[in-house]
């Protein structure tokens, strides 16, 4: 069973950055496939970034490519999102996400069996 406990939300300037980490356990880490996805107000959760076990391997949603960019320190069992430009319409519950044994690069939610209890980010204009 893999935990994951996600942290560094809070409220931010348009065009701020942020960075949320994410600890993970019960799992060998570098095993894991990783994800962020974000839920906002009466809407379905989206994905944001994903990193896979081969080492440098990531991917990230449209909205986000080349303003956002997740990583993962396989010795400290530790994943991050950097967020950069932050833009209003980045406002949601970022959640941490993880699953074991794949080989591609999953971005929907039901790839992901363990979740984190997330955090919020809020850009205000």
């Amino acid at each position: 069973q893999v935990q994951l406990v996600e942290s560094g939300g809070g409220l931010v300037q348009a065009g701020g950055s942020l960075r949320l980490s994410c600890a993970a356990s019960g799992h060998t880490f570098s095993a894991l496939t990783l994800g962020w996805f974000r839920q906002a107000p009466g809407k379905e959760r989206e994905f944001v970034a994903g990193t896979s076990w081969s080492p440098g391997a990531t991917y990230y949603s449209d909205s986000v490519k080349g303003r956002f960019a997740i990583s993962r320190d396989n010795t400290k069992n530790m994943v991050y999102l950097q967020m950069n430009v932050l833009k209003p319409e980045d406002t949601a519950v970022y959640y941490c996400c993880a699953a074991t044994s794949r080989w591609d690069r999953p971005t929907t939610q039901y790839d992901y069996p363990y979740w984190g209890q997330g955090t919020q980010v809020t850009v205000a204009s």
